[in-house]
């Protein structure tokens, strides 16, 4: 029977939003799938997508560093923070990871108000990765727990962001509408001189304006009102025009209203492309570029089965999601890719379409979300061995239809 099983599992997932991060969640179902399959050989291969742990993962990968930084957080308040310095070839290069700064695990649960919260802390942790020497910046996109465009980052950086009358427009999306100009003057110097090349990696999928844009797509999720979406979509549009206006040459033609990725963590994509920042596919800038310090593709070519996961499994999960980019190139090389989720949403089905041959829950039991993000590891681990047990059973099943058998 053993020839029938899987001898080489590889597991690559992404984070689970607000609970563990990706190499957290790889660990757990790794744990899972020794329990199943001792003698299993067991890769486990974070996937880091610009969200949460993707500096430590890639100043992991390099030898770089983490360096700790106190910021602005999204609700206002000071939060601790940091920003990493990679080592290596990539020596010189700054990962700024947005949801350590403005992430939606940074907003209290009581004040998820899209159009209150601000990236300024984005802005501050670019700011002194560029005063410490680092020549590139690597923003990762992802779990953040904004909407405002990007107008905290500009504005730590320099930028002044004025109404009709020449006045500050406060922070927060909610003030979009009532922006009239942006004066980089101020900009820092290296950002304005191009002495500085950021390069943001994000879900192209996400634009700023229309019916896909990100008011419409996210902002729900992070607690806007339906009234607050219109008006926060409204606000897009004129921030959008502002953009093509008074950007920096070096933002060349981007179209700032539904250029890909325009819509990446609240409209950060467009509001730093403003200053020629690069908007860069997640899985190009960071697994394709050799920063993440693995070659997928040559792991998957060895891999007798796939495990991936993500907090949630749903319609959103083909659009640029870890999950589906693990499938993506799995499928290239004919293997097959199971898929674990926190939970199983809209859409969830679509996804065998793009290659993940099985999904499940990690929750066998109704509970809370909160419940679950509390206990994600071990759900993590008995879902993962679980899972494996029905392949052993599935394998053993196979080699006793190939034994002769009793008429029945």
């Amino acid at each position: 029977m053993a020839h029938a099983l899987p001898q080489r599992i590889l597991v690559a997932p992404s984070g689970f939003k607000e609970s563990l991060d990706a190499a957290a969640v790889a660990a757990a179902i790794g744990a899972g799938v020794r329990r199943a399959l001792p003698g299993a050989t067991v890769k486990a291969v974070p996937i880091a997508d610009g969200g949460e742990g993707t500096a430590e993962t890639l100043a992991s990968a390099t030898g770089g560093h983490l360096v700790p930084i106190r910021v602005t957080g999204p609700v206002g308040k000071q939060v601790d923070s940091h920003y990493a310095m990679l080592g290596g070839e990539a020596s010189g290069t700054a990962v700024v990871e947005m949801a350590a700064a403005a992430g939606l695990r940074l907003v209290p649960r009581d004040q998820r108000d899209p159009g209150a919260t601000t990236s300024y802390g984005v802005g501050e942790m670019i700011r002194a990765a560029i005063d410490s020497g680092a020549t590139k910046i690597l923003v990762g996109c992802g779990d953040s727990g904004t909407s405002d465009g990007g107008m905290g980052a500009l504005q730590a950086l320099g930028a002044r962001i004025l109404d009709a009358q020449g006045r500050e427009v406060p922070a927060g999306g909610n003030h979009l509408g009532r922006i009239d100009r942006l004066d980089l003057e101020g900009l820092h110097p290296a950002v304005a001189e191009g002495k500085i090349q950021i390069t943001m990696a994000l879900n192209q999928h996400n634009v700023l304006t229309g019916a896909r844009g990100v008011a419409r797509v996210f902002g729900p999720q992070k607690g806007a009102t339906p009234a607050q979406v219109e008006e926060m979509s409204a606000g897009f549009e004129g921030w959008a025009s502002v953009l093509r206006r008074d950007a920096l040459e070096e933002a060349g033609s981007t179209d700032f209203a539904t250029g890909p990725g325009t819509g990446a963590s609240g409209g950060l994509g467009a509001g730093l492309a403003a200053i020629g920042a690069i908007l860069m596919p997640r899985f190009e800038a960071i697994l394709d570029s050799g920063l993440a310090g693995i070659d997928l593709d040559s792991m998957l070519r060895g891999a007798d089965l796939v495990i991936t996961a993500e907090g949630a499994i749903d319609f959103q999960t083909p659009k640029g999601k870890v999950p589906a980019e693990v499938a993506r190139r799995a499928s290239l090389h004919g293997v097959p890719v199971v898929a674990l989720a926190g939970t199983l949403g809209r859409g969830c089905r679509d996804v065998h379409d793009i290659g993940i041959d099985a999904i499940a829950s990690i929750m066998p039991i109704p509970m809370t979300l909160q419940e679950a993000v509390d206990d994600g590891e071990r759900l993590l681990i008995e879902a993962a061995e679980r899972f494996m047990r029905t392949i052993i059973l599935g394998a053993s099943m196979a080699v006793a239809r190939l034994s002769p058998r009793a008429a029945w």
